[in-house]
């Protein structure tokens, strides 16, 4: 093959709705472009709302039955198609073609016609039920939806996904393929019968946690924080919702689509304040995988009264706090893989938000820095996780950025 050849591709996504397949192509674009990769997303959902003025949200509209649906459907397909191959004939790297592809007639359609240089086809696969839920209601909230009622929104969505069920059909004769489990970052199975430029750097973009602006944040200062009480569910001081309300004056002009806390109310009371002075929609979304490390019999007391009372399990834990577990509770240890799935949900369910915030506690903000910061286990529980700070991180394939900063204080 020659050079011209070798640095051009189609990459074509595949999967049923609401399994990430938009954030995978953002994430690929974003990242390869400022390595000089000329990547270009044709989408055909972008290019239906641009071209047709009447309402295609109704599930109808994707019934495989419905001709005129599917006669549109299908020009608009071969629009797409079109459009990247002239992309690549123009100088382009990489035309990712982004639907669900999910039929094979489809895929052949693809093959067929864009013969000109190597295609993969991705298919991005989710079966978190709770998850694709999340999913779902994000989709359902889109401008499309807007004439219907957040419950009719879910249900027309879900009947959308029925009729791509219908008509989906695994990876059989296709040359090059990968399946990925979007939610993990995990690369299910890969066959390539041809030479793939840009491979590399794909691959590694599907496995790596990517994030342009994560701000953690920990929780205003609590009633068990004055007396060093750990675990429970203490509410915010005075002080501490005026931490809370610096905080929201502070990130007022940050656009936060997204704010994640736990279940714990000390984090919904930090986070409250924030999303209320959002200027634009942000949603606010409690995960029980961001509650703080369960301290079991130790819940509610101090670390003093453990010295005094428990000094079994105080020296224990000092001798090895990674790995020690507290009686009937958890360690940092084992909390590990809640806290990676909590974090796996934020950043799917964010999708490619340029801004995302995590209201945490001291062992779960912990936890989620050292999955983007190298640190070895056994210092893990030694982060510097102040209340009056907050870390901001940047992770793509280009940058890594780990930076705490102070909160701008308004007087008065």
């Amino acid at each position: 093959m020659n050079q011209a050849k070798d640095d051009k591709l189609y990459l074509v996504m595949v999967g049923l709705p609401a399994r990430g397949k938009s954030t995978i192509a953002a994430r690929i674009k974003e990242n390869l472009i400022p390595s000089g990769v000329n990547v270009e997303i044709f989408n055909n959902g972008d290019l239906r709302r641009k071209l047709i003025s009447g309402n295609t949200s109704f599930a109808e509209f994707y019934d495989p039955s419905n001709t005129k649906g599917y006669e549109l459907r299908e020009k608009i397909a071969r629009m797409n198609i079109t459009s990247a191959q002239e992309f690549l004939n123009q100088g382009g790297n990489i035309a990712i073609l982004d639907a669900t592809n999910v039929s094979r007639k489809r895929r052949q359609l693809l093959s067929n016609l864009l013969s000109d240089h190597p295609l993969v086809f991705l298919e991005c696969i989710n079966t978190d039920r709770e998850i694709l839920e999340a999913s779902i209601s994000k989709k359902a909230s889109l401008p499309e939806f807007s004439h219907l009622s957040p419950q009719d929104s879910i249900s027309s969505f879900k009947q959308r996904i029925a009729y791509y069920e219908h008509i989906y059909c695994p990876f059989s004769q296709e040359r090059n393929t990968m399946r990925i489990d979007s939610l993990n970052n995990q690369i299910l199975e890969v066959k390539l019968s041809d030479s793939i430029p840009f491979f590399d750097q794909i691959r590694d973009l599907i496995v790596t946690d990517s994030v342009k602006n994560l701000y953690l944040v920990r929780h205003g200062e609590t009633y068990d924080n004055i007396q060093n009480r750990i675990g429970g569910d203490a509410r915010l001081t005075p002080k501490g919702k005026e931490q809370a309300d610096q905080l929201a004056i502070h990130f007022q002009n940050t656009p936060l689509p997204y704010i994640f806390c736990s279940q714990k109310m000390r984090t919904i009371e930090t986070a409250e304040p924030i999303s209320h002075m959002q200027q634009d929609y942000c949603a606010l979304v409690m995960l029980n995988e961001f509650n703080e490390i369960d301290a079991g019999i130790c819940e509610n007391m101090s670390y003093e009264e453990i010295q005094r009372d428990l000094p079994d399990v105080y020296q224990q834990r000092l001798q090895d706090k990674y790995n020690y577990v507290y009686p009937q509770g958890e360690g940092y240890v084992t909390m590990r893989p809640r806290i990676d799935r909590g974090l796996k949900k934020a950043l799917f369910l964010s999708g490619n938000a340029d801004h995302i915030m995590i209201v945490g506690h001291r062992a779960v903000n912990r936890m989620i820095l050292s999955h983007f910061l190298y640190r070895r286990i056994e210092d893990v529980p030694f982060i510097y996780v102040p209340q009056n700070q907050y870390y901001h991180i940047i992770c793509t394939q280009q940058k890594k950025l780990f930076e705490l900063k102070s909160i701008d204080l308004v007087p008065g």
